[in-house]
């Protein structure tokens, strides 16, 4: 599913986060959303998922504008994964990753056939489903954000949207998060939206970056056309060193500096 998002602001009691936004989010690609801290991109996210109401614009969703559309409709066809979300104590992994199936039940009704093949489904897709009997708090982090993947992917969207679902982690589980994910777009055609903040993992993982400073887009584009010195300095206010991977074609960051120093 494809997301385009018009003229949108978007606030926290008074103080404007995003003003003006005009996007288009490509469908069946992994786009990332990057900035300095502060800039809007988590509220971005949280304001195209309605969990933050917009003070003005529109969003739409597969040409659908949302703002008509129910929550239950919402999250039949969007999932979203908040930064650090909180697991409730002694719950079993199968039982988190049911509770992606909560869009599609009707009232005292309980989990049927169909829905247990999907949780079942998406615990294997991400790799949790031998851990389906232990309790999601002893797990490691790597393997917690995996079982919170499989309760977004339970609920069979066209769209996932995360919150720096990297943070907190090393740098093989980072890795083996975004692999997962890269590999879940590919496989499923899911359309994916990431906040991320480290520029090497967005370049080599999205297929579309978003560079936001100060609740505006300022540049969007493809990795190799939008990763480079000019719009990072724009951006994040450093003179970067930039080599091509010649192979996949992504910019990589070798090194920076801030301007001036």
């Amino acid at each position: 599913m494809s997301i385009e998002v018009k003229n949108l602001c978007a606030a926290y009691n008074e103080r404007v986060i995003l003003s003006d936004v005009n996007l288009k989010i490509p469908k069946g690609r992994i786009t990332m959303l990057i900035g300095q801290n502060g800039c809007g991109k988590s509220t971005l996210l949280k304001t195209m998922a309605r969990i933050l109401p917009a003070k003005k614009g529109d969003i739409f969703l597969e040409g659908k504008n949302m703002a008509g559309m129910t929550k239950k409709a919402i999250a039949r066809r969007l999932a979203v994964l908040p930064q650090s979300p909180v697991v409730p104590e002694g719950i079993l992994v199968k039982e988190l990753v049911g509770y992606g199936r909560f869009p599609y039940q009707k009232p005292l009704s309980g989990l049927g056939r169909e829905d247990h093949k999907i949780i079942n489904w998406a615990m294997e897709k991400t790799g949790v489903y031998e851990l389906r009997e232990r309790k999601v708090e002893e797990l490691s982090g790597g393997q917690r954000q995996r079982v919170w993947l499989a309760l977004a992917l339970a609920q069979k969207t066209g769209v996932l949207l995360l919150d720096e679902p990297t943070t907190y982690l090393d740098m093989a589980h980072q890795l083996e998060i975004l692999e997962l994910l890269k590999k879940l777009n590919q496989e499923e055609e899911v359309t994916i939206v990431v906040v991320i903040h480290e520029l090497n993992h967005a370049a080599k993982f999205g297929d579309h970056i978003v560079g936001l400073k100060n609740g505006e887009v300022l540049f969007e584009g493809t990795p190799e056309d939008v990763i480079c010195r000019e719009n990072l300095r724009n951006l994040y206010e450093i003179d970067a060193v930039l080599v091509n991977q010649r192979e996949k074609g992504y910019p990589i960051c070798m090194d920076y500096s801030l301007i001036g120093r």
